[in-house]
Order: C-alpha cells, then sequence, then structure tokens
C-alpha cells in the first residue's frame, strides 16, 4: 500500500482553518493533542509511520485530565432510559479498556490481527470492546443488533473470524451458524446470564489486571471492517486503517464537527454504521468532547425530544428519518437545553423538513454526505451558507469532481457521477480495499478517480447537489428522473410523511416515475383516489411536469437497510417482477 506522501496533503489542504470561538468557549487546537500535528497540516512534515488512536488520542486526554487541562465534563455519558446511567472520564475509560483488552489477549487467545465481530446494541460495552481491539491490534467488525442468524453467518464466514461478541438474545442465533464457521474460536456473551460454549464477558473482566500496554501499529495496519449496507448486492467487506478512520480527523474533521472538550454530541445511529464509528468515537474523541448515548431500542421522536431537554447535548446527528419523524411533531412544547448544532447524513435530506426544522426551533441542519468507503465526502460545515438541496462543499483532504462516464470532470451545472480523485496517491480517508473482491476494488476506479455510483451536480460555488444512485435513475420516454427531487417535491404535501420512487415498467414509456407514500396519520381516512391526482398535481406545479409519478401506492412503510437508508432496489425489483 503506498502512504500518503506530503505532496498530497499539500495539494488536496485547501482550506484554511477557522478562527473564531463557539460556545464563548476559545478553541483548543493548540493542545498537547494537536501539537504534534500541527506541522503536518502545515506542510513541514510527513504522516507519521506508525498511530494508534487509543494510545496517541485517547490516552493523551487521559493526560491533559489528569493534568487538569480539561473541563470537568465526561468523555462518555450513557443512559438507557430506565434510570440507568454510566459516566467515564477519558481516565476511567482508558482503565476499564484495558482491563478488556486483557479480556481478549488472555482469556480469548486472541492475537494482532486476528478478526472479531461486535454485534452490540447501544450499551457501554461496544464502546469498551472497539477501544480494547484498538489497544491489542484486533481488526474490529462491527455487526447491527437486527442481523438475522443468516445475516451472522456470511459475515462470520466471509471475514473468517476468529471471535464474536454479542448478546444472549442473538447467542441462539450465533450457535445455531457456528458449526460451519470453521475458523470461530470463540463465543464472549455480555450478559448477566451464562451459557454453554460461551465466555462470559463481565464475570472475566471483574478479575483481570488493568496493566496492558498498547500495541504498536503502523498507520496502514487494518482496523475495522465494515459490511456495506447492501442497498444493490450482497455486502462488501471495506476494510480501514489505523491512519483512514484514526489519523484522518486530527486533520480534517473540525470542518463538519469543529466541536471542543466542553460540547457534548449525540449521534442515533445504529453501532453498525460507519456514521457511529465517526461522529460517536472517532471525530468526537480527537476534540475531548463528551459522546453522549442513549440506548433507544426504538426511534421514539417523544424520548428523543425529551432526552434534549433534559441532558446538556450541543450536536444532534441523526439519518433523515429522524429529522422527519420529529418534525411530525409540535417542536414549541419542547425547549432544548443545549442543542445549537445539527447534522443529518446516509441519504439526502428534503429541502422541506429542514425548513420545518428551522421554523419550530430555529436551527439549520447541516447535511453531510459520505460513505463507508471514504468517510465524509461533503459537508455544510459551521458559518457555511445554507443551500437548500446542497450537501455542500468538498471536505479537507478531498478533491471531488463531477465526472462523465469517461472519467472526465463535467463544468458546473452539468449532471455526472460524484467522483474523488484517488491518483496519483490515495488520500488519507479512504478504504484500503473490498477484501477479498479485488474485482470490486478494481472497479471501484475510473481514471484518476473514485468512483461513488452516485449521480449529483456542482454550481460555480463548489456546492455539491446529490441527485441519486446511478442505478436509481428513472429514464422515462428519454428524460432522466432523479427520484430525490421526485420525493422532495412529494414530500412537502401535507398528507406526506414519507415518500420513495422508483422506476416501474410502462409499455409505451418503457419506465415511468412510481411513488412509494407513508401517509400522516391526519389523512388516513381520505378517499385515496382523491388524494393520488392530488399528489401528482402537487408534483407537477413543484417541479417539472414529466417527473410526476404516473403511479402511485399508499404504504404503512418503506423497507429500510439497517442504517436507515430506504431500499429502493428493494422496490424497484418487485415493480419490474424480479421479486
Amino acid at each position: 500500500m503506498k502512504l500518503f506522501k506530503l505532496q498530497s496533503l499539500k495539494l488536496l489542504w485547501t482550506l484554511k482553518p477557522p478562527n473564531r470561538t463557539f460556545h464563548g468557549h476559545p478553541r483548543l487546537l493548540s493542545s498537547d493533542v494537536y501539537s504534534q500535528y500541527e506541522s503536518i497540516r502545515q506542510g513541514k512534515q510527513e504522516i507519521p509511520e506508525y498511530f494508534n488512536f487509543a494510545s496517541d488520542v485517547l490516552d493523551k486526554w487521559s493526560e491533559i485530565e489528569k493534568a487538569g487541562k480539561r473541563p470537568s465534563n465526561p468523555a462518555f455519558w450513557w443512559i438507557n432510559g430506565k434510570g440507568e446511567e454510566v459516566k467515564w472520564s477519558f481516565e476511567e475509560l482508558g482503565f476499564l479498556s484495558r482491563k478488556v483488552a486483557n479480556v481478549l489477549t488472555k482469556e480469548c487467545g486472541l492475537q494482532k490481527g486476528d478478526r472479531l465481530v461486535l454485534i452490540l446494541p447501544r450499551i457501554p460495552e461496544w464502546w469498551l470492546v472497539k477501544v480494547a481491539c484498538m489497544r491489542a491490534g484486533i481488526v474490529l467488525i462491527p455487526g447491527t443488533s437486527q442481523l438475522s442468524a443468516k445475516d451472522i453467518l456470511y459475515r462470520l464466514q466471509a471475514s473468517r473470524a476468529t471471535c464474536i461478541v454479542t448478546t444472549d438474545t442473538l447467542a441462539p442465533a450465533v450457535d445455531s451458524v457456528a458449526p460451519r464457521c470453521q475458523l470461530l474460536r470463540t463465543k464472549l456473551m455480555v450478559s448477566r446470564g451464562s451459557r454453554e460454549g460461551w465466555l462470559n464477558l463481565a464475570q472475566l473482566y471483574q478479575n483481570q489486571s488493568a496493566d496492558h500496554s498498547c500495541i504498536k501499529t503502523r498507520i496502514e495496519d487494518p482496523m475495522i471492517i465494515f459490511f456495506t449496507s447492501g442497498t444493490t448486492g450482497s455486502p462488501k467487506m471495506t476494510q480501514h486503517s489505523q491512519g483512514s478512520l484514526g489519523f484522518r480527523p486530527l486533520l480534517s474533521e473540525r470542518y463538519w464537527l469543529d466541536l471542543t472538550p466542553s460540547d457534548m454530541i449525540w449521534n442515533t445511529a445504529d453501532t453498525g454504521w460507519i456514521l457511529t464509528s465517526i461522529s460517536s468515537f472517532f471525530d468526537p474523541w480527537v476534540f475531548g468532547s463528551c459522546i453522549f448515548i442513549h440506548n433507544l431500542p426504538q426511534t421514539e421522536p417523544a424520548v428523543i425530544l425529551n432526552t434534549l431537554c433534559r441532558f446538556p447535548i450541543d450536536a444532534l446527528v441523526g439519518a433523515p428519518t429522524l429529522f422527519r419523524m420529529l418534525v411530525q411533531n409540535d417542536l414549541s412544547k419542547y425547549k432544548f437545553m443545549n442543542l445549537r448544532y445539527c447534522m443529518s447524513g446516509g441519504e439526502p435530506l428534503n429541502p422541506e423538513v429542514m425548513e420545518q426544522w428551522k421554523r419550530q426551533t430555529g436551527l439549520d441542519i447541516h447535511e453531510v454526505y459520505g460513505q463507508t468507503e471514504t468517510g465524509i465526502i461533503c459537508s455544510v460545515f459551521k458559518g457555511m451558507k445554507i443551500k437548500p438541496g446542497s450537501m455542500g462543499k468538498a471536505a479537507p483532504l478531498y478533491d471531488v469532481q463531477i465526472i462523465d462516464k469517461n472519467a472526465n470532470i463535467l463544468p458546473p451545472g452539468q449532471q455526472g457521477e460524484i467522483a474523488v480523485r484517488s491518483k496519483p496517491i490515495r488520500p488519507l480517508g479512504f478504504f484500503s480495499e473490498y477484501l477479498d473482491n479485488p474485482k470490486k476494488t478494481a472497479e471501484s476506479e475510473r481514471g484518476d478517480f473514485y468512483v461513488t455510483g452516485d449521480r449529483g451536480t456542482a454550481d460555480e460555488d463548489g456546492y455539491f447537489q446529490f441527485i441519486g444512485r446511478d442505478d436509481d435513475i428513472i429514464i422515462s420516454s428519454g428524460y432522466r428522473i432523479g427520484p430525490f427531487e421526485v420525493e422532495s417535491a412529494l414530500i412537502e404535501h401535507p398528507a406526506v410523511v414519507e415518500t420513495a420512487v422508483v422506476s416501474s415498467p410502462d409499455p409505451l414509456r418503457g419506465e415511468v416515475v412510481k411513488a412509494f407514500v407513508v401517509l400522516s396519520p391526519a389523512f388516513s381516512s381520505t378517499d385515496l383516489k382523491s388524494l393520488t391526482r392530488d399528489l401528482q398535481d402537487h408534483v407537477k406545479k413543484t417541479t417539472a411536469p414529466y417527473k410526476y409519478p404516473r403511479k402511485v401506492e399508499f404504504v404503512k412503510e418503506l423497507p429500510k437497510t439497517v442504517t436507515g437508508k430506504i431500499k429502493r432496489n428493494e422496490l424497484r425489483d418487485k415493480e419490474w417482477g424480479r421479486i
């Protein structure tokens, strides 16, 4: 693997650091954690050969904390809504994670480079095991607790993992497939009870020493493997390194988060999604900020809104679905304690939802665009002008362009594929490869670019707009129609809570636009034929008439991935008789 050279950093680092205060507190970027990296930003030093997030970031903050140079707020704050609460300082996080690292290495026999599947809900052990894996050089494979036995089997076999950590709820599913996983040696359970064939993390942890020396890792050493959400095809193993996830935020992520050690951030995404690794682990802890977690077995708007009122949460990160749900409530009844900064990622957020949120709360929603393979690609940074429907500008270290099928850069306003320059030197932040799939890895590049598979445009100011997945584009009577623009028009109608637009076969036009619509409860008894015409007329008036949905189907819910993305491919396959 070619290391990220100084020259590429100079070329891609085009934004100047912000010079301002936040919440009245001075910027703390000159702290000991950052001082060794300033020379890299300024082009005076190469990116280091060795790096480990646990020792080079978390332990550094622990030292700063012990020296009294960090505010007294916790590093980690967890609640479950039932009265239970956990608070850790960075020092406590270090103490506890070293004990877990000893469990993994001494009791489970894991060594540097071994792979561990971690399937836990939003409970503190997820964070402890993750830090412990970094300390021991174990490659982590996170997964959502919604995985089925078939999903778990696929992940264990494909990854050749030697250990799995999960709850007693999923233990039976693991046991049902474990005989077919020849390399699986250790099953570790987070539970108050016991189960035959399983080790109990809590019991082993109690007797472990907190004396553990963090393994020395190179910046390109593998750290995490994500299975992509699988909106199309089988999930791929996307491998990230110590550098791409752990070191990257030291150079760039103040632009999309811009937190301080006094701030608290809450991300509601599932633990299996890369957004949780980025916004509930790496990036906030680079700033020395507090990560707030609510167990949230289900996404209940009232619970989320009340939590924002009861706890000093400064920044909120959620999928568009979250904000669509929240704006259905009377937000004037809620007074948020500290909330000042809201971010949405995973898929585009409709401008109408942004407008409703702003009108009722006075807060903007800053869009973030990225992928499992790259982390954050574009975002609307603090202080940047917000353009409705835009996902902001390119993130630092990335040269983002709109290209055609021949990898030629297209001019502003022209539709093409969103791509990130990956040659001659692969940027810091990129995944290493699709494991065991060199063909897919090679197909992800075109010319000098990594191609995202998403279509979009860029304007004269460098703002990017998402149009749709390349395979989501609808071609009807020769017109190319992006589903998002139709969905954005539909969501403006008061009857529509959520919608997904796909192509549907048509003998005359080849294919036409079809909308699947989740209705607001207030319209549940409305005549559906009349409402269909009303929605069609609304779209014709809101956007180009040829884009209106010629077919409308009302559904109770839309199929989604575990990360909250709408599975348009599933709806499309049903329309075309492929399911």
